[in-house]
């Protein structure tokens, strides 16, 4: 897989507006929408791009809560917490981990009795520690990257 630095600048501005059409993105790359398209389309198809998306403010919908929480299996039940996560409405992310606990786990939820009913849930089968989350810092879109693709030189 072949990646030069045009198409980082086209996953950038991607990543920064995915509603961008191929005209308005070649106009900030300096390319015609026609090698705009071409390029998209072969990320698209290497899977470098896997999709497109919106991000939601889940705040604004009366999500005020955010926790992590970290879940350390019992009695090997993997299976069975992995299809309680796969279906739970409040999950954002659930990440399997190294150290001492066996998954990564955000839930956003309305009130702190939900985080109570998730525990009460899984304490048969899993040990939990939640972190309720105070503020957030995100990292600006536009930082640039340092791929190790191109500092490996494939």
């Amino acid at each position: 897989m072949k990646i030069d630095e045009t198409d980082i600048r086209i996953l950038q501005e991607l990543k920064k507006n995915a509603r961008l059409s191929m005209r308005e993105l070649g106009k900030k790359i300096n390319l015609s929408p026609p090698s705009v398209s071409e390029r998209v389309k072969r990320l698209e198809d290497q899977g470098v791009i896997e999709g497109y998306t919106i991000s939601i403010n889940r705040k604004k919908l009366g999500f005020e809560i955010d926790c992590l929480m970290e879940v350390s299996i019992k009695n090997g039940e993997y299976h069975r917490f992995q299809k309680y996560i796969e279906s739970h409405p409040r999950g954002v992310f659930c990440y399997r981990i190294t150290g001492e606990s066996c998954y990564m786990v955000k839930l956003s939820v309305v009130s702190l009795k939900e985080i109570e009913d998730f525990i009460n849930e899984v304490c048969t089968f899993a040990k939990t520690v939640s972190h309720i989350v105070i503020s957030e810092v995100k990292p600006k879109p536009d930082i640039e990257w340092k791929l190790p693709i191109l500092q490996s030189g494939e």
